[in-house]
This record gives structure tokens, C-alpha cells and sequence, in this order.
């Protein structure tokens, strides 16, 4: 009757949570960036000894390139949509630090940052630490430390 529950919290492995938000942040960054050269439609003719064949198939290199671009457009709205909910459900002032640390067009400065804030340099980090922590929970991209357990059944 004296026995109590043993309930181990994994750990969150904070190094490697801020790695991944930085992934995402960089994904972002390449999401907003313009369209790359390989997506865009062939200019020179190109022939070819296949003979035609009817089977309502999309050939064309320029529908093909269409379809790549409506997909990508879609794949990017959704990326950018999942993160921008993520970033709206910080509290404010850590989606300010988050905004102007990794989502203006030029990232910032941390202490232009803190100056802008208005805190001292300890207080900043604290914030923007725990705005790393709390949007890798929203995004659900923490990553946890692995006890020894996992560890040795990882190995073998």
C-alpha cells in the first residue's frame, strides 16, 4: 500500500529543440524565396523518336511544370499557414522576439532586439528561450533527451 507511482517526465534536450525550430525557420526562409530555375518552363524545343501516343496523359513539359507549381504553391501556403498558427499562439512578447529574431526579412540582432524590448540582456534571453520552447510544443518539434534505456536499445 506504501508504494508510490514512479512517473518520469522525459526531458526536453533544449540544444536539439532549437535546432529544429531553426530547420523550420530556415525552411521558411526558402518557402519565401523565389521560385527556383528548375521549375520553370522549357523555352528550347526538344525532339524526341517516341511515336505519339493517346492516352489523355499530361506530356507537356509545360503542364507538367504547371502542375509542380500549383502543388509547390500548395505545399508552401500550408508550411507557412502551420507556422504562422504556431507563432500566433505565443504570448505577445515572446511572438515579438520571435518575429524579429527569424522572420523579418533581415533576422535581427539580439541586441537591437533587446534594446528595442526595452529589457536587459538576462531577461531577453530567459524570453526568448522559453519563446523557442513553447513554439517547438506548438509545432510539436521537441525533441526529448534519451534516457539510458534508449539508449542501449538504440545501440544493439
Amino acid at each position: 500500500m506504501n508504494k508510490q507511482l514512479s512517473f518520469k517526465m522525459p526531458i526536453v534536450d533544449g540544444k536539439r529543440t532549437k535546432q529544429e525550430i531553426e530547420k523550420v525557420f530556415n525552411e521558411y526562409r526558402r518557402y519565401l524565396a523565389t521560385m527556383p530555375c528548375d521549375m520553370l518552363p522549357k523555352v528550347t524545343a526538344s525532339y524526341s523518336i517516341v511515336p505519339p501516343s493517346n492516352t489523355n496523359e499530361f506530356n507537356s513539359s509545360t503542364e507538367n511544370i504547371v502542375i509542380e507549381r500549383i502543388e509547390y504553391e500548395q505545399e508552401r501556403n500550408k508550411f507557412i499557414s502551420w507556422l504562422y498558427d504556431g507563432v500566433n499562439r505565443l504570448r505577445d512578447d515572446e511572438r515579438e522576439v520571435i518575429v524579429k529574431f527569424y522572420m523579418e526579412h533581415d533576422s535581427g540582432y539580439d541586441q537591437d532586439i533587446w534594446m528595442d524590448l526595452g529589457i536587459g540582456k538576462t531577461k531577453y534571453y530567459k524570453l526568448k528561450g522559453r519563446a523557442i520552447l513553447r513554439l517547438a510544443f506548438n509545432l510539436k518539434k521537441e525533441v526529448f533527451q534519451k534516457t539510458r534505456k534508449q539508449k542501449e536499445e538504440q545501440s544493439i
